[in-house]
């Protein structure tokens, strides 16, 4: 079965640290882009950071030099590594795969493109 399952301890303090892993499975991950969206209450969803097969890397504006995505391929997992976390990142946080070894670009507003994704996981930051 395709799914892909989203972890993480979710609340942190501002200034604070979290890591996100996306467990992959049932499909060929590692010829696929694979990225992380978020989604706040009444807001829509927003490309944060993606990942294609070259190990090219894109970033939000609102989170370069904070957020770092990586993979490991052999644990079929992606993760997120959140820096200096802001109140305004508290978000429901998603990975998804987009089905092309290239991510598209710009990752803003392209959460349509994404064929599979996962149940998310909550991220709160206090302040």
């Amino acid at each position: 079965q395709v799914h892909m399952v989203e972890s993480g301890v979710g609340s942190v303090q501002a200034g604070g640290s979290l890591r996100l892993s996306c467990a992959a499975s049932g499909y060929a991950h590692q010829y696929y882009c694979m990225a992380w969206f978020r989604q706040a209450p009444g807001q829509e969803r927003e490309g944060v950071a993606a990942l294609d097969v070259d190990g090219n890397t894109t970033y939000a504006d609102s989170v370069k030099g904070r957020f770092t995505i990586s993979k490991d391929n052999a644990k079929a997992t992606l993760y997120l590594q959140m820096n200096s976390l802001k109140p305004e990142d508290t978000a429901m946080y998603y990975c998804a795969t987009y089905f092309r070894r290239l991510c598209p670009s710009p990752l803003t507003k392209r959460a349509g493109d994404f064929g599979l994704w996962g149940q998310g996981t909550q991220v709160t930051v206090s302040s």
